[in-house]
């Protein structure tokens, strides 16, 4: 008895019945009598006097023996049972209780006691009146725990299943083989193992581990725990094992992934002997298209058929789901084809997953006539169904549709009310989701955890700040408690909308007081409570993920280090999504040696991974490394993304590899991408353009049927690049007829177009249309134009007067215009008033000292020139090493400064020196001791990186044929002149890009008109 004690206690501690009082304050209920005749019940008729019964036929109840009582005859137990057996409303066993309450049957009559504990445990809304008299019966029976246990389960109260079982072996009483399975099926829905092992115990000095029923219940248990270990032991325990047996340990190795395991029981299951049935059937093709295996659940589905089991809905609804889940959405469409085509007719769930397929695929018209069967099919006013379709029209931006549809669902409940305000919240209509919330609140049901952080999450993405963290006050004055979830949607929210600083802000509260949201540090808000949430909420990988974003968004590369060391602590390393924003957040803060590093070291590497690697690699001037990932991604087997293919396109971008653009774009139409989509597009218009085949460029534009102003963009900044500020007045003028609405990108694109031709009254034109005709702010991006324009028509005062006149602070930006336009005009006054506040703004940035030392060196003031370089050796400042690459022969060339270890490079000095010879006899002659913008001379003085990049393409390539240079930064006035020289000697067109423009050198003259 002792063993069975512990077990008891051990069952009953964990999970006492927490019964709030309140339920009980007309427990046990008064006596009270009907004044109609209880017609279906067994009873005697009395007559009394009129004042006191009405001179109705009434029930009467007695205690043990014949007596009188208050004018009433009273009658044996026995006839209590017999009414109590007799008994079909609820009403009646209370006032059959109130009567044997107030005659004290229940503690000296068993039977009675057990017969009201069965009979209330049959009501779900009085199971806790049942346990209450339970602990009142005198002498209980194990039929009483089984009923009440029994109930329990149907009403899923696993918990109070688990305390009344420990309470009966507490009691002296032993759960049978019927029970037991029951409790462990408890145990196994909490996941509380300890507890299942100490039931397993029981079981087993009970002998009862070779039952099949509490051996199928056992795996179940140990699966659902996670101990899929002792799953297989009790397996192999089991001497006549059933068919649930084999599906339980079968669903064991299928939640977990282990398809391996799953096959070899299916394959030992079928050497056994052992037929499947339908569910087990269902259990293995629904499990493997769960997991991804969509062919050989298809494969399994046609097995079932051939075992003479004709698949139903299920079976297809099983595949179909799967598919769903894993984002196979066109695979679960197919299937539904085949599903009909079978003759079997879809129900509520089959029209769930394919709407939500169509959902996936942001197919509108496929999920509008699968709306049609539904309504058809008179399953419209389905909730989940509703739900379902909700979410497409949302996902496909018809919130109108989803407006119809929500009013068409008779009873909504709270997930569709969640669904229709989710769709406002990620459609940006704030507004319109702030209306369904309080309609919500005071007409609909409650609103739950996931409406207030639907909620959240919006006011996060908008900006919002007060009123999310007012939305969190009124989540803990109605005691709905903020969760993780809560704090996981504001800080990506925030960090979303460019409040990073709010997000890390919250981050860092998380992690020093994970008890607390808004300590006195954050009342500043609004009145809020020192304490929101009172269970200790820590971050894990997604607030982790966020937090990183925002380190990035605000280059903050030392709180970035910090919480990679909290990523290490916790044990987050593993994670796909943080490894992926520790990448990202590196190279953000331009240390690409540590984001490379941490990539990798990922195990399982997915596309968003490699893409966050190739972008960060483009950011920080390494393109030619970005195109070296990409061959490398397609040997891990895995597909580029639209997204991959955008930042590989930027990366040929960035160094003018037409031909890499080139095959690009052709194994972009072979792998079925449509390139006439606009994100797609637009990227390949960008691509040619600053390849330097504006042609192409302009015939990818006109490609694309359905045109938007970000198209209209890339084409226009494309002329803007080339210098070729008609063709983009032009185009401006197009977008205008066809009513596309510009925004701030398409003016900055027309004002550079002027600034690069010096169109000084055209950009005053588009300047002042900005806010008078179009109604946009101009931005400080605008007014650095307009200082542009007039710098390069040498109106220096007019442009620093300006620069005082702007509702902004001159930035950085504003003031190196100014100085690059002093070192075009050779204005040492000015630019020296330009460099001072840039050594001030940006005292680090080598270029400006460059630049203003080549200022003085032109205006032959060398000991100012020397001044300035004395003052960048004495604070550190290394020059930026150059770049140029060259496409040759289907492979990328780079020649990097001072270095002198290309194998071609007696070759390329044979080229130049006859090409410096010949323009030496023309009268040319270097401009030195001048600097170029970012470094001082190196070896090759005359010979900087463009020049050796135009000698060897000389020496590899066809005569005339075009040859195309990228560098990193701006040509210098030495190599401009050089190159224009060549392209007349050798009679060749040459195209630069650097830094500022993009150069066209054909029969000595060059496209920008030597104003670069």
């Amino acid at each position: 008895m002792s063993s069975l004690l512990l077990c008891g206690l051990a069952l009953s501690n964990p999970f006492s019945a927490n019964i709030p009082p309140s339920k009980h304050n007309n427990f046990p209920p008064k006596l009270k009598f009907r004044a109609s005749t209880a017609t279906n019940l067994a009873y005697k008729e009395i007559t009394t006097p009129t004042t006191e019964v009405n001179q109705q036929p009434h029930l009467i109840l007695t205690p043990i023996t014949t007596t009188s009582c208050n004018n009433f005859i009273v009658e044996p137990p026995n006839e209590i049972l017999h009414l109590l057996n007799n008994i079909t409303h609820v009403s009646d066993v209370k006032m059959i209780h109130a009567r044997v309450m107030k005659l004290g049957l229940v503690e000296c009559n068993g039977f009675i006691g057990n017969k009201l504990v069965v009979l209330y445990s049959k009501d779900p809304t009085l199971l806790d009146d049942a346990r209450c008299l339970l602990g009142e019966v005198c002498e209980k029976g194990v039929l009483t725990y089984a009923a009440l246990i029994g109930s329990y389960r149907r009403n899923e109260r696993w918990g109070d299943v688990i305390s009344v079982a420990g309470l009966m072996v507490h009691q002296g009483f032993q759960p049978d083989k019927f029970l037991l399975p029951t409790v462990l099926k408890a145990c196994a829905v909490l996941k509380v193992l300890r507890v299942g092992r100490i039931v397993h115990g029981f079981v087993v000095r009970r002998k009862l581990e070779l039952d099949v029923f509490v051996g199928n219940a056992l795996i179940d248990m140990y699966s659902n725990c996670g101990d899929l270990g002792s799953s297989r032991v009790v397996f192999d325990t089991i001497p006549k094992r059933d068919v649930v047996s084999w599906t339980s340990l079968i669903s064991a190795y299928m939640n977990v992934g282990l398809l391996d395991e799953v096959r070899n029981v299916y394959e030992l299951m079928q050497l056994s002997g052992m037929k499947l049935d339908v569910i087990s059937w269902n259990s293995l093709v629904s499990g493997f298209a769960r997991n991804g295996e969509i062919d050989e659940a298809v494969q399994l589905l046609e097995e079932m058929g051939e075992k003479g089991i004709k698949p139903g809905v299920s079976s297809w609804n099983g595949i179909i789901s799967g598919c769903v889940q894993n984002g196979y959405f066109e695979d679960a469409l197919d299937v539904y084809g085949k599903m009909l085509w079978s003759s079997v007719d879809p129900n509520a769930v089959t029209n769930v997953s394919v709407i939500s397929a169509c959902a996936g695929l942001l197919d509108l018209n496929l999920g509008r006539a699968i709306h049609a069967c539904v309504i058809k099919c008179e399953i419209a006013g389905n909730i989940f169904v509703g739900g379902s379709l909700i979410s497409l029209y949302s996902k496909c931006g018809r919130t109108d549709f989803a407006e119809k549809v929500f009013a068409e669902i008779k009873k909504k409940n709270t997930a569709v009310w969640n669904e229709m305000i989710g769709a406002y919240v990620n459609e940006e209509k704030m507004s319109k989701a702030k209306g369904f919330f309080k309609l919500m609140k005071n007409d609909g049901p409650q609103p739950d955890l996931i409406t207030y952080n639907t909620m959240l999450g919006g006011y996060a993405r908008e900006e919002q700040k007060e009123e999310a963290y007012l939305l969190l006050l009124e989540m803990s004055q109605i005691d709905l408690k903020p969760n993780l979830v809560s704090l996981n949607v504001l800080i990506s929210g925030f960090q979303q909308s460019g409040l990073s600083e709010e997000a890390l802000k919250l981050f860092r509260l998380m992690q020093s007081q994970p008890n607390t949201i808004f300590p006195n540090g954050l009342k500043s808000h609004t009145n809020f409570p020192s304490k929101v949430l009172n269970a200790p909420v820590k971050p894990n990988p997604v607030t982790t993920a966020s937090a990183l974003a925002a380190c990035a968004d605000l280059h903050f590369c030392r709180q970035g280090r910090e919480i990679h060391a909290y990523v290490v602590r916790s044990g987050f390393e593993s994670n796909i999504y943080v490894s992926s924003a520790l990448v990202d957040m590196y190279a953000k803060c331009h240390d690409i040696y540590s984001s490379t590093k941490i990539f990798y070291r990922i195990d399982d590497k997915n596309t968003v991974a490699w893409n966050i690697l190739m972008a960060g690699l483009v950011k920080n001037k390494k393109a030619e490394e970005a195109l070296k990932l990409f061959p490398k991604m397609l040997g891990d087997a895995l597909a580029p993304s639209l997204t991959t293919l955008v930042i590989l396109l930027s990366a040929c971008s960035y160094i003018s590899a037409l031909r890499l653009g080139r095959e690009l774009h052709g194994y972009i139409m072979k792998s079925g991408f449509n390139v006439f989509t606009i994100t797609l597009g637009t990227s390949l218009v960008d691509m040619y353009a600053k390849c330097g085949n504006i042609i192409e460029a302009r015939r990818v534009f006109e490609s694309v049927v359905e045109k938007d102003i970000a198209l209209y963009n890339a084409m226009i900044s494309g002329y803007s690049f080339h210098g070729s500020a008609c063709d983009a007045f032009a185009l401006f003028e197009e977008l205008e007829r066809l009513s596309i609405k510009p925004d701030h990108i398409t003016f900055t694109a027309l004002l550079s177009a002027c600034t690069r031709e010096g169109l000084v009254e055209e950009g005053w034109q588009y300047f002042n249309s900005l806010e008078n005709t179009h109604g946009i702010k101009p931005s400080l991006e605008h007014f650095t134009c307009m200082v542009g324009i007039m710098g390069r028509a040498g109106l220096l005062e007019e442009a620093l007067d300006f620069m005082g006149r702007t509702p902004y602070v001159p930035d950085a930006c504003m003031w190196s215009t100014l100085l690059k336009a002093c070192r075009h005009h050779s204005n040492p006054e000015i630019g020296e008033r330009a460099a001072k506040a840039l050594f001030d703004l940006e005292p680090n940035n080598v270029s400006n000292y460059i630049t203003l030392s080549n200022i003085y060196t032109v205006a032959g003031m060398w000991d100012s020139a020397k001044s300035v370089r004395s003052i960048m050796k004495d604070r550190g400042l290394m020059a930026i090493s150059e770049c140029s690459f060259i496409d040759v022969n289907n492979t990328l060339y780079a020649f990097k400064g001072g270095e002198n270890s290309h194998p071609e490079l007696e070759d390329i000095l044979g080229t130049w020196d006859k090409f410096a010879t010949k323009m030496e006899h023309a009268g040319f002659r270097p401009l030195n001791p001048v600097f170029d913008d970012e470094r001082e001379l190196d070896l090759f003085s005359c010979l900087h990186t463009e020049k050796l990049a135009v000698c060897f393409g000389i020496i590899t390539s066809n005569a005339h044929r075009p040859i195309r240079i990228s560098k990193n930064l701006r040509m210098c006035i030495d190599c401009h002149t050089s190159v224009k020289y060549i392209s007349k000697i050798d009679e060749r067109e040459v195209f630069v890009k650097d830094g500022s423009f993009y150069h066209h050198f054909k029969n000595g003259i060059c496209s920008c008109d030597d104003r670069w």
